[in-house]
């Protein structure tokens, strides 16, 4: 995909917004505007938000405020939409994963399909492409922020790959296939400034994985 003079949307949480990086010309999606040319970049990341409706509210508004109602905000001269979410789904959300066919955005699987849905249409005829969250330190646990989960983060990972082939989205696997592995402790001190957020040279990773899939599209 020729990406020259292109507007592009990042639609995400805390790493989209920059947290982590030492300035905003650091984030993935400014190197990547640098790199490729990009006309106008759109940075639509707001710390902490998540994919699914949040039934408990948080003490910022902004937190709770789902991946949808942003995406309606996403400027209508955008040529291609990338959206980077679900790891606060699993690290601090409170609503429930559902079942596949779901259709409201009370349930992450419900949330998935009518965001991807929603992009889809909107968006037609130009590349709507999802992420998946990265590794993190405590993928596994029962207990992450306070909040009891009884599904680890690979689980809504393979939620958003399931529901993303049913609308035919394409999907970059950082979980799979960013090298980036926080519990390493390597690696944690490596990419990452707490095991979860992106360091420089995190954010430098992310942006040549992302700019070589966008490449091939």
């Amino acid at each position: 995909m020729e990406l020259t003079n292109k507007n592009a949307a990042f639609l995400g949480d805390s790493i989209t917004c920059g947290f982590g990086a030492s300035d905003n010309e650091h984030v993935y999606h400014q190197l990547i505007k640098k790199e490729y040319k990009l006309n106008n970049v759109y940075n639509l990341g707001v710390c902490g938000s998540r994919i699914a409706k949040q039934y408990v509210k948080s003490a910022n508004e902004e937190f709770d405020e789902t991946f949808l109602e942003r995406a309606q905000k996403i400027p209508d001269d955008a040529d291609m939409v990338i959206v980077f979410g679900g790891t606060n789904d699993y690290g601090h959300g409170d609503a429930p994963l559902g079942q596949f066919s779901d259709r409201t955005v009370d349930t992450f699987y419900g949330a998935c399909h009518v965001l991807m849905g929603y992009l889809s249409e909107r968006f037609v005829g130009r590349p709507v492409i999802f992420m998946t969250p990265l590794h993190r330190t405590g993928e596994d646990a029962k207990m992450v922020n306070g909040i009891k989960t009884e599904h680890p983060l690979k689980t809504y990972v393979d939620i958003i790959k399931q529901v993303a082939e049913y609308y035919s989205i394409p999907v970059l696997d950082l979980f799979g296939e960013s090298g980036m592995q926080p519990n390493l402790e390597s690696h944690n001190k490596y990419f990452f400034i707490d095991g979860l957020h992106l360091n420089d040279k995190g954010h430098e990773r992310l942006a040549y994985i992302l700019g070589k899939y966008l490449e091939r599209l």
